[in-house]
């Protein structure tokens, strides 16, 4: 690993600034102690980058994690919601060892999708009264740490009103809209203009700006008060470093609703994780790839980690790891260092991260879930028709409207496996009538390479729809598969053909034979030898 130094030292110092104001933002939307996102971090780039076998993947608190995490603390406390991060990291450990590495590819890309556009909403609804500080205890507004989930349109018609009522913080928004308009230019203009835009990102040019704006401003009327800051522990001694630390209360880990929090944390987690992961390898420029089922047990490793020292829940993370891609990254150390870098600044400038603004971290969690919520993508699932856009749409419309990740994605996908049902029924690919002359009584019917009890509806209406008195050919030359159950319906339609003068010749490899005695015996020959393959 350090024979690459010279490229991971540059490309750590990248992400570390990436990575710091990110790590507090999450901390922030999933309404959890800011210093909680710190320690993920520090946890995802020292514990999962040591074991991870990904070369250019940067892990850490996720933005894909922040509305269940908000649901959890609030339902749970956050010591007890600990107990289901810990949980979800052992889960995530025997995810790895069964080499369930593979679970992303059985979710349709219109439910994933659909689940990440959700939480982009979400995290943009969530931060409106950061952006524009306003005060928790403005009549008609709900606290952000006491919305209940199933709230959410409530508290932001509640967030609209005190806008409306002129309840916001001047110098907030202020420095919430210059912020937003340095990462839009970074991103769009400066990024393309020379390595040391690359070099020195958008997100920490917005953090340096905004503790200077408060540093000018603070005795002025646009001045920022304390709750309009960040908040994080400043340690005088050892012990008091230490005594920032939570830990998880085990005493709660027989309670069911612990463990479906701590399953639901390993299977989103592991989910983006395996997303991000088949995305970085994309990017990679020398096309390592990544053992997804390790990856599966360093991830299941750093949460159990963080969750016993009070981190946020942990997953490999896209926009760390194309920034440490775009930066020269090539081995992980690149991600090691980083995790140093970051537990360097919670020791020796804690002070300093208390002068960043909150509207600042808004301003890059608005970015981060536009990026998850694109306007382009709802208009691309559009246009790939109503079997994707059915199912996307029923896992982000109940996600924004009650804040339930999993009820969204339990719509989405009994959705998407409805439509299969549907289509699968009526899908003129596995019961294909080639040609039909009414006059002379012959019908072609062909069946496809697989047939299963899915298409017995299908075949059943077509054989009831040949009339009597004609000639049916049924090719099977091209079926290597077929359900005992459909075998059975053609055993009952020979039956049925011989009462209705219909002739029924089965076309196979081997020959023509008409009207046999047992289509079962038939069949189970004419497939035998494929079978065997």
């Amino acid at each position: 690993m350090f024979k690459t130094i010279k490229n991971d030292l540059p490309a750590s110092i990248v992400v570390f600034f990436v990575a710091l104001p990110l790590c507090l933002g999450i901390a922030l939307a999933s309404g959890a102690p800011l210093f909680s996102g710190l320690i993920a971090g520090i946890v995802g780039g020292i514990v999962v980058g040591a074991i991870s076998g990904s070369n250019i993947g940067v892990s850490g608190p996720a933005a894909g994690l922040a509305a269940i995490v908000l649901a959890a603390i609030t339902s749970l406390g956050y010591e007890n919601f600990l107990v289901a991060v810990v949980i979800g990291g052992v889960i995530q450990l025997l995810f790895g060892v069964l080499r369930l590495g593979i679970i992303g590819y059985f979710f349709p890309s219109s439910v994933i999708k659909g689940m990440l556009t959700g939480i982009g909403i979400i995290i943009i609804l969530k931060q409106i009264r950061f952006f524009f500080g306003m005060d928790a205890n403005v009549e008609g507004n709900i606290d952000f740490l006491k919305v209940e989930w199933n709230n959410l349109l409530s508290g932001l018609l509640n967030d609209i009103n005190a806008l409306l009522s002129g309840n916001i913080s001047i110098g907030a928004t202020l420095i919430g809209v210059i912020s937003i308009g340095i990462l839009l230019l970074w991103s769009n203009v400066l990024s393309k203009k020379g390595k040391i835009f690359q070099l020195v990102q958008g997100p920490l040019v917005a953090v340096i700006v905004g503790i200077i704006f408060y540093l000018f401003t603070k005795d002025g009327a646009m001045g920022l008060v304390d709750s309009q800051l960040v908040s994080v522990p400043v340690p005088d001694s050892l012990d008091s470093f230490k005594g920032q630390f939570s830990f998880p209360n085990f005493s709660v880990i027989t309670k069911p609703e612990i463990w479906l929090t701590g399953f639901t944390i390993a299977l989103v987690a592991s989910l983006e994780t395996l997303l991000c992961v088949e995305a970085t390898d994309k990017l990679d420029p020398h096309k390592n790839v990544t053992p997804t089922n390790r990856e599966l047990f360093a991830q299941g490793t750093g949460n159990i980690v963080s969750g016993m020292i009070g981190g946020l829940p942990i997953t490999q993370v896209i926009v760390r790891s194309s920034a440490n891609i775009q930066s020269g990254g090539r081995s992980k150390m690149s991600a090691i260092i980083h995790g140093f870098f970051l537990l360097i600044s919670v020791i020796l400038i804690p002070t300093l991260l208390n002068k960043i603004p909150l509207a600042v971290l808004a301003a890059v969690l608005f970015i981060v879930g536009f990026k998850l919520a694109k306007p382009s993508t709802f208009k691309s699932m559009f246009a790939l028709g109503w079997k994707q856009w059915v199912p996307f749409m029923a896992t982000v419309l109940p996600m924004v409207i009650t804040g339930d990740l999993l009820l969204g994605i339990g719509l989405g996908l009994i959705v998407g496996i409805f439509i299969i049902l549907l289509k699968s029924f009526q899908n003129s690919h596995f019961l294909h009538k080639e040609g039909e002359d009414v006059d002379d009584g012959k019908i072609k019917m062909t069946l496809a390479e697989e047939v299963t009890f899915f298409n017995k509806g299908a075949i059943l209406n077509e054989l009831d729809r040949v009339p009597e008195n004609s000639f049916l050919e049924l090719d099977v030359r091209n079926t290597k598969y077929l359900d005992n159950d459909i075998i059975e319906i053609l055993e009952d339609f020979g039956l049925k053909a011989k009462e209705r003068n219909i002739t029924v010749k089965l076309v196979s490899q081997r020959g023509e034979e008409e009207n046999p005695e047992s289509y079962i015996e038939f069949f189970k020959q004419e497939l035998k030898p494929k079978y065997k393959n």
